[in-house]
């Protein structure tokens, strides 16, 4: 019962955060569908203009974060939401190359620490046994801000010339005002712990407590560290390796998609139509992957197969460029997994922090993760400059994923899962 109760006062909230999260973030690949011929931007400019956003989230990542633990994750994280909501909504501001550069540079600033920030925000409220299904019901949104945001933003793409705003303009006016709302809704709705929940009896505070706290005293963990120590752990690298692989395949097809679709000659609607596909697909299929890793218990494989599937796919999609079906049948295989590795992954690097070394551990991973998912969409775009082919252009994330699903796999071989607690949940 108090679970529940916890369940159903935040999770959807979250879910409808990180959606904006994510449409306000990856708007900007259906944009540019009208955006880069009407500003004349060229694919490497363009990338590169992609990957600024990473560049300003991983500077401000840590730092966020850590904000984060000592302001407190009802201030913060509405913060965050208003920031990047007005970042968001001054893109439609753009007006060549060097303005590209910096409002997405600011928007990465603007965004920063936000998806660890939920991440360690939900180790304040949910049991080990719940993290991997709860963080695969919040990461929903990222196949659902495309599987509805692409059409969605098709069709803002229409309004071109509407009180004289081009449609790529309205993409980023109409989807960067509801999350500025958000935000302050934030301030109503979240409690930084359950001690503070007015919602919950005095028990299911004090059970909920009681739980969490038993939790973090069994945890078999890496133990405290400085922020230097971190950043020299080795273990610490290992997993920003494989978040960064995934985080590669997630940035680069939130930029390049909907181009590499349009490029088998479908018109900038039927594009962002069919660019929706393999995130429904997502979708529909990550929260059986995470509730089956909590079920299980087990981490290991439930963040490696992720990994080892999305190095397949990219393999698949160079040698089906030819075919659409088979590319969108590709595409959705990848997105399917990369959805499917999120909840295992960061309830298994939860599971390895210590609390006290969590805040900046996740952060740090991260921001490392998303300035190599960055990169990876600047590269993306060099290469399919330089040779004409997206196929060609997504092999390096092939080589990513398969060295971040062995990393996994050794580094879980080397720790055991802790003896979950049997204090009961009052009514």
């Amino acid at each position: 019962m108090t679970m529940r109760k916890v369940v159903v006062r935040l999770v959807p909230f979250l879910m409808l955060c990180y959606f904006f999260n994510l449409l306000d973030r990856s708007n900007i690949g259906v944009a540019a569908l009208q955006m880069r011929p009407q500003l004349g931007l060229s694919a490497a400019a363009y990338g590169l203009g992609g990957s600024l956003f990473f560049v300003g989230y991983f500077l401000f990542e840590v730092p966020s974060n850590l904000a984060l633990q000592r302001f407190g994750a009802r201030r913060w994280i509405a913060r965050i939401m208003i920031s990047w909501g007005v970042m968001c909504t001054l893109m439609a501001l753009i007006q060549g190359p060097l303005s590209f550069y910096v409002l997405r540079f600011l928007l990465g600033i603007a965004e920063a620490g936000f998806f660890p920030g939920i991440v360690l925000f939900s180790t304040y409220w949910f049991p080990r046994q719940y993290q991997a299904r709860i963080v695969a019901a919040f990461s929903m949104s990222v196949p659902l801000a495309s599987f509805i945001g692409s059409p969605v933003s098709s069709a803002l793409l229409l309004a071109d010339g509407f009180l004289g705003l081009h449609g790529w303009q309205w993409v980023f006016v109409a989807e960067g005002i509801p999350t500025i709302l958000l935000g302050f809704a934030c301030l109503v709705v979240l409690k930084d712990r359950p001690a503070d929940a007015a919602w919950l009896t005095p028990a299911q505070q004090s059970w909920l407590t009681q739980r969490l706290d038993a939790e973090k005293a069994g945890r078999r963990t890496i133990g405290h560290m400085s922020l230097g120590q971190l950043a020299r752990n080795p273990t610490v690298w290992c997993l920003a390796i494989a978040c960064a692989a995934s985080s590669a395949a997630s940035a680069s097809l939130s930029v390049w998609q909907p181009q590499l679709l349009k490029s088998f000659g479908l018109t900038n609607f039927q594009a962002g139509l069919v660019n929706s596909i393999p995130y429904g697909f997502a979708a529909a299929l990550m929260m059986f992957w995470g509730a089956h890793s909590d079920r299980t218990g087990e981490r290991r494989w439930h963040t490696a197969l992720p990994l080892l599937v999305i190095a397949s796919g990219f393999v698949g999609v160079f040698f089906s460029n030819s075919s659409l079906p088979l590319t969108v049948a590709l595409l959705s295989c990848v997105l399917v997994s990369y959805s499917s590795f999120k909840g295992p992954f960061w309830a298994f690097t939860s599971q390895t922090l210590s609390p006290t070394t969590a805040a900046a551990g996740i952060a740090g991973i991260n921001a490392v993760s998303n300035l190599a998912g960055g990169g990876m969409v600047s590269l993306v775009g060099a290469i399919q400059d330089a040779t004409g082919s997206y196929g060609a252009a997504m092999l390096p994330i092939v080589v990513l994923a398969l060295v971040g699903a062995s990393l996994v796999l050794v580094i879980g071989r080397r720790r055991g899962e802790p003896a979950a607690t049997g204090l009961r949940q009052p009514s």
